[in-house]
């Protein structure tokens, strides 16, 4: 048996996922700008104190924000 999505299904879903990217976006784009305060080296080596206490998985979307710093 094959389930038809109806339009407004289709609709609904739609409008779900792109507002979950934006959220995604802006979660990004703060991240970003809080990582750019990190500017002088007493700050760069505390943040680096900061992400040495977590996994690489953990800390490799952050390493790559920084490096186009």
């Amino acid at each position: 048996m094959t389930r038809s999505i109806t339009p407004i299904a289709s609709m609904t879903a739609l409008r779900s996922t792109l507002t979950h990217r934006r959220e995604l976006r802006a979660d990004r784009l703060r991240l970003e700008r809080d990582l750019a305060g990190y500017r002088t080296p007493a700050e760069r080596s505390e943040l680096a104190a900061i992400m040495s206490r977590h996994t690489a998985e953990e800390i490799r979307p952050l390493e790559r924000i920084l490096s186009r710093y």
